[in-house]
């Protein structure tokens, strides 16, 4: 299963945005667009990507991630922000349509992705997420928690760790895998006098403007017409969230093609060396190669 052609770098310039990427496989190859996890990067993909031959992988840093660019000073992160611009990346690459693979909050992305483009989607991956989990809160509630956090946000410096092993220790801390956390350090800081700086806009920390009641999350799954196959890790997000299960439940119910399946391992469980190849495995089988 292994691929041994080593991964490019590329840039791709959209609306006054930088977003950097790798790409690997074949040119000829299943076009297959990668979305990362919250404040992660393209690099997460560093472990699976190079098992899946036979396709054209192209994973991007989102915005203000990475070592793409940060959205200008008036601009939000809202989980649809991205959207328009993957678009533009897919015209530049000359892709009518691809194969999304998201993780985590990139999941959430492609599944939105597919419901409002579905003429732009083959097919969905999705790595332990499916949609973002529906809101208790009333929407002039959650306005003012984005208004009041991001107005926070940007008064905060720039977070300096003295050491990559102070970076490393934060995350596991968190409860972060070390191994996980050693292997997104260097795209994640950057090296300045006083130490480590996070290179992720502190802006992606607060709250989205708006978010989606239980009917939202309906017409959402309803709007995916393409083949959905949904991974989900054992010990992931959804051993403490119930609204998970519920979600799984209504979109076994609402989409046609929609494939569930769980297998071993942690959130971050596509970068484990062990548990990508399975991952590998399930793809190839969803997508019949």
């Amino acid at each position: 299963m292994q691929n041994h052609q080593q991964a490019t770098s590329h840039v791709w310039d959209v609306d006054g945005l930088e977003y950097h990427g790798k790409i690997w496989g074949p040119a000829d190859g299943i076009p297959m667009l990668a979305l990362h996890g919250w404040m992660d990067h393209c690099e997460s993909f560093d472990v699976l990507a190079p098992l899946l031959t036979g396709c054209r992988i192209v994973a991007i840093d989102l915005s203000g991630q990475g070592l793409s660019s940060h959205r200008a000073p008036h601009a939000s992160y809202n989980i649809w922000d991205d959207l328009p611009q993957i678009a533009a990346i897919m015209d530049q690459l000359g892709w009518s349509d691809c194969v999304l693979l998201g993780h985590s909050r990139g999941a959430i992305m492609a599944t939105m992705f597919a419901a409002a483009l579905p003429e732009r989607v083959r097919a969905v991956v999705a790595l332990d997420a499916l949609l973002p989990e529906p809101t208790e809160f009333t929407t002039p509630d959650t306005l003012r928690a984005f208004i009041e956090q991001t107005a926070r946000q940007k008064q905060k410096p720039p977070r300096v760790f003295d050491t990559i092993e102070a970076y490393v220790a934060r995350r596991v801390a968190q409860g972060n895998d070390v191994a996980v956390s050693k292997m997104l350090a260097p795209r994640a800081l950057h090296h300045a006098d006083d130490g480590y700086v996070l290179r992720g806009d502190a802006r992606m920390f607060a709250s989205s403007a708006v978010k989606l009641k239980p009917s939202d999350i309906n017409d959402f799954l309803r709007a995916v017409r393409c083949p959905y196959l949904n991974i989900w890790a054992k010990d992931g997000i959804k051993v403490t969230r119930e609204k998970l299960h519920d979600m799984e439940r209504r979109a076994i119910d609402l989409m046609d093609l929609y494939q569930t399946v769980e297998i071993a391992g942690d959130h971050h469980f596509h970068m484990n060396a062990t548990v990508a190849p399975v991952i590998a495995d399930r793809i190839f089988a969803f997508l019949d190669l």
